[in-house]
């Protein structure tokens, strides 16, 4: 299957092919036993321009991103199969398939990670808003990132990323 645009509005789920992630979203060292996910390219095959929208495949026992909050971008999430659980700030929900889940913008208490919990894949349409540049906070690690997505003089999207904790953050006017 292609991950090449169509020339049409429309895809079906049968044409969504599941890839591996690109390298920088696949977890290394202690991380690999806990984190793990594939994708299928949607929004962009079919011209989305203002939501970023696919496919995630999840196996039993793993998460596909860490416990995170965004503070621009609001996203949604559609499980299409499988089992898991909700976490969002302090709370746990279980989830299933046909669940709809909203994950609004906001501080480290709208913080949202899905895991597989269940004995099979779970299956979900991931749904964003494509506002950038977003910062988002991972409060397990105590971490904070900023995120700019925009087309390379190539065609390609460039991703530019920054991650650190506030504690060694570069003083404002460092080498001014």
């Amino acid at each position: 299957m292609s991950t090449e645009p169509v020339n049409r509005p429309v895809i079906n789920l049968d044409e969504i092919a599941i890839e591996e992630r690109p390298a920088m979203f696949h977890p290394t060292g202690p991380a690999a036993e806990r984190f793990g996910s594939r994708s299928g390219a949607v929004g962009t095959r079919i011209g989305a321009q203002k939501l970023g929208y696919n496919i995630t495949v999840v196996e039993p026992g793993k998460r596909a991103f860490p416990l995170h909050n965004h503070h621009a971008n609001e996203e949604m999430f559609f499980v299409l199969a499988g089992t898991g659980e909700l976490r969002v700030g302090s709370e746990r929900y279980s989830i299933r398939s046909g669940d709809f889940i909203a994950s609004p913008p906001g501080g480290p208490e709208l913080a949202h990670q899905i895991i597989n919990t269940g004995s099979q894949e779970l299956r979900y349409l991931a749904v964003s808003t494509m506002i950038m540049p977003d910062i988002a906070e991972y409060p397990d690690s105590g971490k904070v990132g900023g995120f700019m997505r925009h087309p390379a003089p190539d065609g390609s999207l460039r991703l530019v990323r920054l991650i650190n904790r506030p504690d060694t953050n570069v003083d404002y006017w460092e080498g001014e």
